[in-house]
């Protein structure tokens, strides 16, 4: 053989070992039990010899075939010695071979000793196994978690009812390694780095550890520098603390809860340069070290306590055991075996536990009672508990001689004793506080000479005196009562039932054996777990999201979402909407609103303003978006602003990826201050973006151009330059425009650098961040198909989902999404016209939870649905309709685990397909993008039109829906109203010498003018019916509110007479007075604002005043109002025209405030105010557009209702720039001529009152009994075009 072929297979052989030792060490499914000795095994009982436990091997068929107890119920168990601590990887069971017996449902419990027992749970929650169908077939589970124990212990919870307990098993795993050291709480041991180790950028410290103490230091790291890692426990948590010597530097995380338990639990420190992760069993949190520490030698550490001990939150050592103590793959308790550390006291290299033998009381049904033999007057007990219940009883006795029974329970988290007799309290004693915080606590109750005393935690005391003899008749009862028909002892609990941990219990100064209570030797018990503490921590890790504040009692858990901008049974659901546009789309206006951009991922919700125009735009403010002035400066050469924002960084990224545009604008006033250099030079100012790299273009320019807008569009002052600032002029110019590029923005500082010559002067302004357009909430697919769908990654939400979307179709059922796993799946999908189902299993079972509505779905309009699964409960929400809360089973199956893909619109078998609109679709707050998959899939296009169906109601006061194809706009034509959603009034506060006229044209004069044809149209201006309404303000008496006029000096006027009541006055007919309709509604010149509706149908006239009735009248003069004219608000100033009692009223003009007003189809007061360059409207006098018509209430949903938000000071032009122009000076001087204006108009109002206090003379009728606005027998229809024929709408638009 050639030294070729050798090497050849010398390499073979060596690949051939490195595979065997990887598999050897990687497999660890070893059987354990079927070559175990019959001493290893121990049960409850055993029904005969040949039923013991040692015939409980998996497929034997010795003995009876397998072990069955004496009785079957569930205080059976079977145990099996390892012989060693073994790291266990599954668990195999089998019934009894030949028989009717198996079990089909078991737990599983672990131990190190053979008491305090541990169950394994699953997912943190379930801890029973399914177990056999029959006697033969073997089910085998792997476990999640390997545990590693030397002791088994198998504990049957249900069986085949037509059988009995019947069982064999296996289990498997492998050899556990183990090095272990014990401290007492005096000693400790230092390990010290070789000082010549090269320095790494990863260290790594594990270890476990074991303790029955519920404070004290693990270890305590140091480093060269001065930075410090302790590990510590502290009341049943462990701590880590870093600190920096001589520096404020101080950080402490808290990882884990009840490590008090005499079981081992896993620690892991891991450091890779400025990141720690701190892992307990586990949970991992991290901590971010600053940069500047990122570089440091561990040089010492220290295990058991010593150094560090002071700053340490428990002050005390440890005591207790570690294990397999690894540092940087180094073996830290063989380097202390072999004296390479400094030991200081008694540290030995074994772990010794004491036996702690505690009981649980889980039911309501719990209770464990036992014996009191001692003799004596003197009565001595005591005991240990733990529990997260506010109350319970602990421990309840009759007194001998028929002396009464006592209580001795928590109350409200604290110890209370009391002692009844005949129905009277005898001996009432309270002692501790906040006793349900899961931590041990003592109690001890002792009776001496007519003292009674209790003390809790060695330390608290209360004592009385009683005349009773405190002894107890024969039995004492703990936790809890047992059933009146199961036991015939007298014991009464009028209390709640204790749920949690007892141990340690002393009758007399002697400890209860509760082993020999557990094989039923004395005492009696029932649904109690011996020998373990079932105690669980709900709250670590907590499930509460968001920052929500967890508390917990025995079985269940509460979270406080208060103050965290979150709802839900975890705090999941973001209660604020995504973005300006979904608040828009609810109703609202401008305004301060906390958007949270991504729903229930972990961005927080950030108070943004809203500017609700056509365009929704969402304004992120900075810290200096005013105009800023730079001066020459010779002592530096540059400038630097950086502009905070108030939403933080991963706010902003968010808001920017989602909108379709946006914005900031960016300005540069220079004079003799040059800005980017061009054509050739390098640029003085430069502005920072959001990825820190520095742009030399400016506001209106491209990136990349160096250019400003001037440059861009060819038309900078000097056309050499591409920016006006850099021709260097001494006269002020400008370089504005706005900033678009999203990857850019926003501007997060700005260099500004000639500015140190002499005659430089400079200003700048960066304006607000602002973004429109939602990409998210307007991404929609139509699908035209049943067997039509998308399909996306699988969706993961093991511990939370929440699935939102709106929808819209004609068809009466189908799936709107589905995701299946192995077992698991989730499903959303209207199953009738009226109902949503969303239906899911977690391992439970599946599980429904439906809304039913009043209302058909089908109706194609869009649909809002909401639904939630977390831990605690699953909700399913529809529109505002009431919704529907399922809970989780308690202690079930808490991981949704699917794998296949999403499907929307359909499913995986393409049955029940959706057909209809499905948008917004969001998944744990991250958008779906329908759209972008709809291009390439069949049956499904992207987009879905039309939504006035669904909005068009938020156009109100007459405003009509226009569509678009992301959204809706309210056309406000044909209201008196204006804003986003016809909604803002349109007021102006007028003085006694302000007319508006809305002038007709003269129908002869167009007959002139104009054809045949089109004169034909305004020939006939007779109205049979108007419909006026207006909103008014004063206090002013008389006074013309609305004047009417005609071409035939008939007229219709809205009065208030000399009392403040409000009158409307015809005259129809030139031959006869005006008619006077007067109101019923008294006192309306209280200078309170009031709505008043006009409404005539040939003779019948109805007026309404504010909420008040409708009031009926009917005109017994002509009824047609020939060649309307014009319409007047305030003065009329062709007085001639008018007759003397309406001359009167107008000489005193208008005081006060007109809103809203409209007659028939046209809104004169709006056409002045907003169109008066485009209206037949001439103003005389002051008319000042106010507010002074608002009457409505702050939105709700607004942090801060604002409807406009101006960042100019002054406006800017070619002079020098407007810096601060708002003066206190100013302010002042307004002030004093706004009281002087006011106190002249009340001396008027005085007056005018009184010259006109006489008695009116004009004709007046009573009102007949009104009818409701909305009633049907209204004799004519309310809508301005159906009283003016079709030749007279054009007219009046």
């Amino acid at each position: 053989m050639d030294s070729n072929t050798i090497e050849m297979l010398l390499q073979l052989l060596f690949i051939f070992q490195s595979i065997t030792s990887s598999v050897c060490k990687v497999s660890c499914d070893t059987p354990l039990v079927s070559n175990l000795p019959p001493s290893a095994f121990r049960s409850s009982s055993e029904l005969s010899n040949s039923h013991g436990p040692g015939y409980a091997k998996l497929n034997r068929r010795d003995g009876a075939g397998g072990w069955s107890p004496l009785d079957s119920n569930k205080y059976q168990w079977l145990e099996i010695n390892l012989e060693q601590r073994t790291e266990i990887t599954a668990i195999s069971t089998q019934g009894r071979y030949g028989s009717s017996d198996w079990v089909t449902r078991y737990f599983l419990m672990f131990s190190d000793t053979g008491h305090n027992w541990r169950p394994y749970r699953q997912e943190d929650s379930i801890g029973a196994f399914s177990g056999n169908s029959n006697a033969d077939s073997v089910v085998m589970y792997k476990l999640q978690h390997p545990v590693t124990a030397q002791y088994l212990r198998l504990l049957p919870l249900d069986w085949n009812l037509n059988g009995r307990v019947g069982l064999r098993m296996e289990a498997y795993g492998c050899r556990y390694r183990s090095d272990v050291v014990s401290f007492d709480g005096s000693g400790h041991f230092i390990y010290r780095q070789d000082p010549n180790a090269p320095s790494k950028d990863k260290d790594l410290l594990t270890l476990n550890f074991k303790t029955l103490m519920n404070s004290g230091m693990l270890a305590y790291m140091e480093t060269l520098s001065g930075l410090t890692f302790t590990v510590e426990l502290f009341k049943g948590k462990l701590l880590l603390q870093v600190r920096k010597a001589r520096s404020d530097f101080h950080i402490v995380i808290s990882v884990g809860s009840l490590l008090d338990d005499q079981h081992w639990h896993h620690v892991s420190i891991e450091r890779i340069r400025t990141l720690v992760n701190f892992t307990v069993d586990k949970t991992t949190q991290q901590i971010q070290l600053p940069e500047h520490l990122s570089h440091y030698e561990i040089n010492e550490i220290s295990f058991g306590g010593g150094g560090g001990l002071q700053k340490s939150h428990s002050k005390r050592n440890f005591h207790g055991c570690l294990e397999n103590v690894i540092f940087n793959e180094m073996n830290v308790i063989d380097r202390a075996k072999e004296k390479h550390v400094t030991i200081t006291g008694d540290v030995s290299f074994t772990c010794t536990e004491s036996i702690d033998v505690p009981v649980t009381f889980g039911n309501p049904e719990s209770f464990l009672s036992l014996p009191w033999t001692a003799s004596g007057e003197g009565v001595s007990i005591s005991m240990q508990f733990r529990t997260w219940n506010e109350d319970g009883l602990l421990m309840t006795f009759d007194l001998q001689h028929h002396a009464g029974t006592l209580w001795l329970y928590l109350s409200e988290t604290r110890m209370r004793l009391q002692i009844h007799k005949t129905g009277r309290i005898v001996v009432d004693v309270t002692a501790g506080v906040n006793l349900n915080d899961g931590q041990w606590h003592s109690v001890e109750l002792n009776v001496r000479r007519g003292r009674l005393t209790i003390t809790l935690d060695k330390s608290d005391s209360s004592t009385t005196s009683t005349s009773l003899p405190v002894v107890p008749d024969g039995q004492l009862f703990l936790g809890g009562c047992p059933s009146a028909e199961k036991h015939s002892a007298t014991c009464r609990n009028p209390f709640s039932v204790f749920q949690g941990c007892l141990r340690l219990i002393h009758l007399d100064n002697s400890l209860v054996d509760l082993i020999k209570v557990q094989q039923m030797l004395f005492g009696n018990f029932s649904d109690v777990q011996m020998d373990m503490c079932g105690i669980m921590d709900r709250c670590s890790p907590s499930h509460c999201e968001h920052g929500g504040n967890c508390s917990q009692s025995w079985s269940t858990f509460h979270c406080d979402c208060s103050g965290t901008g979150y709802s839900g049974a975890t705090c999941h659901s973001s209660i604020y909407e995504a973005s300006c546009e979904a608040y828009k789309h609810k109703g609202n206006t401008s305004g301060f609103y906390y958007v949270d951009v991504d729903g229930s991922g972990p961005i927080k919700p950030q108070l943004i303003y809203c500017n609700m125009s056509d365009t929704v735009w969402m304004v992120i403010q900075h810290n200096n978006t005013e105009l800023t002035k730079l001066r020459s400066s010779s002592e530096t050469n540059q400038h630097l602003a950086h502009f905070n924002y108030s939403a933080d960084a991963e706010q902003i990224q968010a808001i920017i990826s989602q909108a379709q545009y946006c914005e900031q604008e960016l300005s540069y006033h220079c004079k003799k201050s040059r800005l980017l250099n061009t054509p050739d030079g390098s640029p003085f100012t430069w502005w920072i973006g959001r990825s820190g790299e520095a742009h030399m273009y400016w506001g209106g320019a491209v990136p990349g151009s160096q250019q400003c807008a001037c440059g861009l569009q060819d038309n900078c002052v000097y056309p050499e330059h591409f920016c006006n600032c850099d021709a260097d002029s001494k006269d002020w110019s400008n370089d504005s425009g706005v900033l678009a590029h999203k990857d850019h923005l926003p501007v997060l500082a700005l260099a500004v650098g000639d500015v140190s010559r002499p005659d430089s002067e400079a200003a700048y302004k960066v304006g607000p961040l602002q973004c429109s357009g939602d990409n998210n909430f307007w991404n929609a697919a139509y699908f035209n198909k049943e067997t039509s769908y998308l399909h996306f990654p699988t969706f993961h939400g093991e511990l939370s989902a929440d699935i939102s979307f709106l929808f819209k179709t004609g068809s009466s059922s189908g799936v709107f999404l589905e995701n299946l796993g192995i077992k698991d799946f989730i499903r959303i999908e209207l199953n009738s016209p009226n109902e949503v189902v969303f239906s899911f299993d977690v391992g439970n079972g599946p599980l429904e939870v439906k809304v039913e509505t009043p209302v058909a779905l089908n109706d194609e309009r869009w649909h809002h649905v909401r639904a939630e699964r977390n831990v605690k409960e699953a909700s399913l929400y529809v529109d505002h309709h009431p919704g529907s809360v399922q809970k989780a089973p308690v202690d079930g199956h808490i991981h949704l685990q699917l794998n296949s893909q999403l499907f929307v619109g359909g499913t995986a078998s393409r049955q029940k397909g959706f057909l209809g609109c499905i948008r917004s679709l969001k998944l744990n707050g991250k958008t779906l993008d329908l759209e972008n998959r709809a291009k390439i899939t069949p049956g499904v296009t992207p987009g879905c039109p039309g939504h006035c169906s669904s909005y068009g109601d938020l156009c109100q006061n007459k405003g009509s829906c226009v569509e678009r194809n992301d959204g809706f706009t309210c056309d406000c034509k044909l209201s008196a109203f204006t804003g986003i959603f016809c909604h803002k009034e349109v007021s102006a506060f007028f003085k006694p010498g302000s007319s508006v006229t809305y002038t007709f044209k003269d129908p002869y004069e167009l007959s002139r003018n104009v054809s045949v044809q089109s004169s034909s149209i305004y020939s006939d201006l007779t109205l049979r019916g108007e419909n006026i309404s207006l909103s008014f303000r004063s206090s002013q008496t008389p006074a013309l509110l609305l004047y009417v006029s005609s071409y035939y000096r008939e007229y219709l006027a809205v009065v208030l007479n000399r009392n403040g009541h409000l009158d409307i006055r015809y005259k129809l007919q030139q031959d006869r007075d005006a008619e006077v309709f007067r109101s019923a509604a008294r006192n309306l010149a209280n200078g309170q604002l009031h709505r008043v509706s006009v409404r005539r149908s040939s003779d019948t006239l109805i007026i309404q005043v504010d909420q008040h009735a409708n009031e009926v009248f009917n005109l017994t003069s002509d009824t047609e109002f020939n060649a309307v004219k014009s319409v007047i608000m305030g003065k009329v100033l062709e007085s001639d025209e008018l007759d003397p009692e309406m001359a009167r009223v107008n000489s005193l003009g208008f005081t006060g405030c007109l809103s809203v007003v409209q007659f028939n189809s046209i809104s004169p007061l709006k056409a002045a105010l907003l169109y008066p360059d485009k209206s037949p409207v001439t103003v005389t006098g002051s008319l000042t557009e106010s507010n002074c018509g608002s009457s409505l209430a702050s939105n709700p949903y607004a942090a801060e209702t604002t409807h406009t938000l101006s960042d100019h000071l002054g406006s800017v032009d070619t002079g020098e720039p407007i810096v601060n122009a708002v003066h206190s000076d100013s302010a002042l001087i307004g002030g004093v001529i706004a009281v002087v204006i006011f106190v002249t108009l009340a001396v008027l109002a005085v007056m005018a009152r009184f010259l006109f206090r006489r008695k009116e003379t004009f004709q007046t009728q009573d009102p007949k009994v009104g009818k409701t606005e909305d009633s049907p027998e209204t004799p004519f229809n309310t809508d301005p075009q159906n009283v003016i024929n079709e030749n007279q709408k054009e007219y009046f638009i």
